[in-house]
């Protein structure tokens, strides 16, 4: 009888907690460490939704010309061509053209680090040019 008090309040509880770290992980750099989870979330389909309005309410609020263009954009779809793409853009009002190239051009201005990994290939000394066949011993080889 002692559980059926204690299961609602360890509930409550975890999910303060859980909501709490969700918090802290947006905090920190900027929410760097969040948006792996909010990945993984959004692969679930009611999560997807609710990211999206979420997303969308917070760039109305930041910026309603970026939001307009947007809702537009989704509305006429992925262009495939370059005319495609002037004829999405000929829709727009000057302000929303303005703020979606502006945004554009900040995304394009900012490129993801590169891991470690990627890092040490890029610094990494490019050996001299060399023979082209490769395996082949300096020695010639004696015929028989």
């Amino acid at each position: 009888m002692n559980w059926l008090i204690w299961t609602p309040l360890i509930v409550l509880g975890t999910l303060l907690v859980l909501f709490g770290l969700l918090l802290l992980l947006g905090r920190v750099a900027g929410g760097r460490y969040l948006r792996p989870i909010v990945v993984g979330l959004s692969k679930v389909p009611f999560l997807k939704g609710l990211f999206a309005r979420m997303s969308n309410a917070a760039l109305e609020r930041e910026n309603p010309e970026l939001a307009s263009a947007m809702r537009k954009l989704q509305r006429f779809g992925t262009p495939t061509t370059p005319e495609a793409a002037q004829r999405a853009l000929a829709r727009l009002t000057p302000g929303e053209r303005r703020a979606y190239l502006q945004a554009a051009g900040e995304q394009a201005d900012a490129p993801e680090p590169p891991n470690r990994a990627a890092r040490r290939k890029l610094t990494a000394v490019q050996p001299p040019p060399g023979p082209a066949r490769r395996g082949t011993s300096a020695r010639k080889k004696r015929k028989r």
